[in-house]
């Protein structure tokens, strides 16, 4: 029997795990302020953590906490209490890279589910059997692997042993997110989550005999970006994902805000449902979820390595491709043409809009008029989280991001 995938989603903050959960993930994958390989992200103090469990479990979805970088000793001594903790709080599985940190885990938090990050680089049946005798119930497998290779894997390992992959954003210039050249580059350790992304940073030519001159190797007249990856993206081809035995679809974007989070989340989560309420060998992804895609922030797109081709870098631009904006977070529907909005970029009244509602497939609407909390009647939202009633032609609900696109 076909299993349905988890959607896994990122969350770098509270108010990204809120958009995961409200927009329909199954789980959601955070890091502590320890053990993380995001140090941008402002991540999960104890008390956040601790209410992240609760909230998720609420809704009978799951936390999963990134205990992923690749410790060195001083740093040891900290992690007895970070995985107890964990435990204490309820997390449901701890994603792993080190065999040290797997072992650690056992120990202190003999509860909780081991998962093998990806930064292990499992590529084959025989180290996915090893970690399973082991005690993982789970492997994120290496990003460089095909799909008739995860296939022949699924069939080799245990049905107990879930297999994980990537299926959408930023890709990295290193085997499976293991990267030297921030710390040669700029001392910022990438295996610590702390990485400058220099791989994705204009490049030129220097002379040693001429110095201060700098000479342009130009792909296009911006410039050359020499490690410049795309960014990945399977939502065509979840029938593929699905028969190849993928457990767990994973959202990269730990650093990306909660409008990233929304969209991939919802356009993933309905890919999902609709392929498996019309599976068929002729299945055809709606047309609107790939178009959600379109509207966060993102580099060309890609499929990665699982059709057995690499995807090759950006040579002529370092820039993300933006169509839309987040203007606005309706928090709360008043009635059939009032809305009580949060705003986050600027707009004006008699724009068209596009709504996103929770779980749902999206719309336009008009905006007619917008009053602040005095109920004075203003021309544009021009301040960040400042609080609006927004009339519009039609109802938008609670908890829906609404966008604009870009002229």
């Amino acid at each position: 029997m076909i299993k349905k995938p988890e959607i896994l989603s990122p969350a770098g903050d509270p108010e990204c795990l809120d958009s995961a959960l409200k927009f329909g993930a199954d789980a959601v994958f955070l890091a502590g302020k320890m053990f993380g390989m995001r140090s941008a992200p402002q991540n999960f103090d104890n008390t956040q953590l601790k209410l992240a469990c609760e909230k998720a479990h609420a809704l009978s979805k799951k936390i999963h906490v990134t205990c992923n970088v690749l410790p060195h000793n001083k740093e040891l001594e900290f992690l007895p209490d970070f995985l107890s903790y964990a435990q204490e709080c309820g997390v449901d599985a701890l994603i792993i890279a080190d065999l040290g940190v797997f072992e650690a885990a056992k120990r202190y938090a003999p509860k909780v589910a081991r998962h093998i990050s990806t930064q292990a680089g499992v590529t084959n049946y025989a180290t996915a059997n090893m970690l399973y005798n082991m005690g993982a119930s789970r492997v994120v497998l290496a990003r460089e692997i095909p799909l008739d290779e995860i296939a022949e894997m699924r069939a080799k390992i245990p049905p107990e042993l879930e297999i994980e992959c990537f299926v959408h954003g930023a890709m990295c210039v290193s085997f499976s997110g293991r990267c030297l050249i921030s710390s040669y580059m700029t001392g910022r350790d990438a295996n610590h989550g702390d990485c400058a992304q220099p791989c994705r940073w204009k490049y030129h030519l220097f002379e040693e005999n001429r110095e201060g001159q700098y000479f342009p190797v130009e792909e296009t007249s911006d410039g050359t970006y020499l490690y410049n990856s795309r960014d990945l993206c399977m939502i065509e081809h979840i029938p593929e994902l699905v028969k190849a035995g993928v457990s767990s679809f994973k959202i990269e974007g730990r650093a990306k805000s909660a409008y990233y989070t929304a969209v991939t989340t919802n356009a993933y989560r309905h890919a999902v449902d609709d392929y498996f309420e019309n599976m068929s060998d002729d299945y055809k992804l709606k047309p609107w979820i790939k178009e959600e895609l379109e509207k966060i922030s993102h580099r060309e797109y890609n499929t990665g390595f699982y059709f057995n081709h690499e995807p090759g870098q950006v040579t002529g631009n370092g820039g993300y491709i933006r169509h839309y904006d987040a203007v606005a977070v309706c928090e709360k529907s008043i009635d059939d043409t009032t809305s009580l909005i949060s705003q986050r970029n600027k707009f004006l009244v008699g724009d068209t809009l596009d709504v996103l509602p929770p779980s749902g497939v999206p719309f336009n609407v008009q905006c007619i008029s917008l009053k602040n909390e005095d109920g004075e009647f203003v021309d544009s939202a021009p301040h960040p989280t400042q609080k609006l009633f927004m009339q519009s032609d039609k109802a938008v609900p609670t908890g829906a991001v609404i966008r604009k696109r870009r002229d």
